[in-house]
């Protein structure tokens, strides 16, 4: 399905704790309590000068006698942290004394940030790794970098045809592939005893690899707010213009900028300018406007590629993998919506889901009746349940917070999971509502605010904080290790019921009341949405 050049190196591999043998490299990890860890691992050719803008290259072969795997590697290229374009690099988190015969069901993580931000340092699994272990069910922990904003995803016509699309994707299936090599030295089931989870837009990336029904490297996944098309897809062309805006704010390139000729410049500049423009292009405005998206991130590539089709159609087409999984999305409120009044959320929308710069008469309908049905209520918008509280905003925030939260998660985890529920699936939903106490009113239960319970960090350390925490994940590891949530090990807690098409319900993942509820919330709403996903690039 995907190429990814390979570096065709053999070699076999012993461990001693805390240090891993990969051929002639000695990996010196470090222990964190009754943990190791090792960080910082490349597991793809630095994508520098004729490798940027490429597809990852495989490493299998590090080429010197010892490497200090004691912390993770720089983040990728992006507007913040310590970075490099040297950042395609793996971490591993293992319980001590584990051994290459260890066969330990393997957690694969793929971090978020909107395609331009994110880094694996920010996803110390400890927590997870050491409940594991007490609940007699212990995993090894896998996260990594991926390239990012233009680097990573490439836009416009150049990029289609010189094969540059969703090359952090790409990245993401060359780990993947790396684990299925290696993760047997630090003591993973050789077998491809793979989970792949991510939240937001490691979600989405997750979620793609969905869309080729001979995807093999992972037998599960769990998918935290975020679907195929949660970043509405188009193909490469609708980002011509942001491309040649990256390309024109890179010095040394400049002159290149609309001659669709800018890929061999991009190569041969150096990485400071090659940072100027994508810092240029991937700031957050300075203001809130109507369309708040950034434009990097995945596109279709067409048959063979990544993204064949829009998922809708593969859906119906029946294309796409069969394997378990759990997906589940916050109460809401996006936090960055700034559709505040009426003609903004109109134009807005149109922005967001128009092909081109002249949207359909069927877009602009579509887009009238979606209003009608998201009706200027306070008590009917997001954050939910909290009245005609309007939190000293304009009305309309409530009513496009749930209309655009709708429309980019609910409606689209619905529609995946009766996709693959219909076809046989095990597939099992959540909807997380555990207050936030500790942020402002108007946000809700915010997109990414279930990460630091996942992760045992909540930030709110009351009863039922620290309870969620824990029964989450209880839910994650035993679906990881035994592809149903409902083990029976470690902590007491309620069934989670399947979704079926007989019984589409969720649990609740709330402290105080972990419960299955249906999942028929707006209904109506997202019957309409999803009774003609391609109007939303779905």
């Amino acid at each position: 399905m995907f190429v990814v050049t390979l570096l065709l190196v053999k070699f076999a591999c012993t461990n001693a704790s805390p240090t891993v043998k990969l051929g002639e490299t000695n990996l010196l990890g470090r222990d964190i309590a009754s943990l190791e860890f090792f960080g910082g691992i490349p597991f793809a050719e630095p994508p520098l000068g004729n490798l940027r803008l490429r597809p990852p290259v495989l490493k299998t072969f590090i080429g010197y006698p010892t490497l200090n795997a004691t912390d993770y590697g720089p983040a990728c290229l992006q507007t913040a942290n310590v970075l490099s374009e040297d950042c395609l690099t793996i971490n591993i988190l293992r319980p001590a004394g584990t051994t290459a015969n260890s066969k330990l069901p393997v957690m694969f993580w793929t971090f978020g940030g909107g395609f331009v931000g994110g880094l694996s340092s920010q996803f110390n699994a400890s927590a997870i790794v050491a409940q594991s272990v007490t609940r007699g069910t212990p995993v090894v922990y896998v996260n990594f970098n991926y390239r990012l904003g233009p680097l990573g995803f490439a836009l416009g016509q150049e990029a289609d045809k010189k094969g540059a699309l969703n090359l952090g994707i790409k990245d993401q299936l060359a780990a993947l592939e790396w684990v299925n090599r290696f993760i047997e030295c630090f003591g993973g089931d050789k077998s491809k005893v793979v989970t792949v989870f991510g939240e937001s837009a490691g979600a989405i990336m997750t979620s793609i690899l969905f869309l080729n029904s001979s995807f093999d490297l992972a037998r599960a996944a769990i998918l935290e707010s975020g679907s195929q098309a949660t970043s509405a897809l188009f193909t490469s062309e609708r980002g011509e213009l942001d491309w040649q805006d990256f390309v024109a704010a890179v010095p040394f390139c400049a002159s290149t900028a609309t001659s669709g000729l800018t890929f061999d410049c991009l190569r041969r500049a150096n990485t400071t300018d090659i940072f100027t423009g994508l810092s240029v292009v991937t700031s957050p405005p300075s203001t809130g406007a109507a369309d708040e998206s950034l434009p990097w991130g995945p596109v279709l590539d067409g048959p063979g590629g990544v993204i064949p089709d829009l998922p809708s159609v593969l859906f119906r087409r029946g294309s796409f993998a069969r394997l378990p999984f759990i997906a589940g999305t916050n109460k809401g409120t996006r936090i960055t919506v700034y559709l505040v009044v009426l003609h903004e959320m109109i134009d807005g929308l149109i922005a967001l889901f128009s092909p081109t710069a002249s949207p359909t008469a069927e877009l602009e309908q579509s887009i009238q009746t979606l209003l009608q049905l998201y009706l200027d209520i306070p008590a009917l918008g997001s954050p939910f349940d909290t009245g005609n509280n309007t939190f000293g905003l304009n009305s309309q925030y409530k009513r496009a917070a749930a209309g655009v939260g709708d429309l980019n998660f609910q409606s689209q985890r619905r529609l995946w999971m009766g996709t693959a529920a219909d076809a046989g699936v095990k597939t099992f939903g959540y909807l997380f509502t555990q207050p936030q106490p500790l942020l402002p009113a108007a946000f809700g239960v915010p997109h990414s605010s279930e990460l630091p319970y996942v992760y045992g960090v909540p930030t709110d350390t009351s009863a039922s904080s620290v309870l969620i925490s824990r029964l989450m994940i209880e839910y994650w590891v035993s679906f990881a290790t035994s592809l149903t949530p409902n083990d029976g090990q470690g902590i007491p807690r309620p069934e989670w019921v399947q979704f079926t098409p007989q019984n589409k319900t969720l649990i609740q993942l709330n402290g105080a009341n972990v419960t299955m509820i249906p999942d028929d919330f707006r209904a109506e709403q997202m019957d309409f949405i999803n009774s003609n996903p391609t109007i939303w690039r779905h």
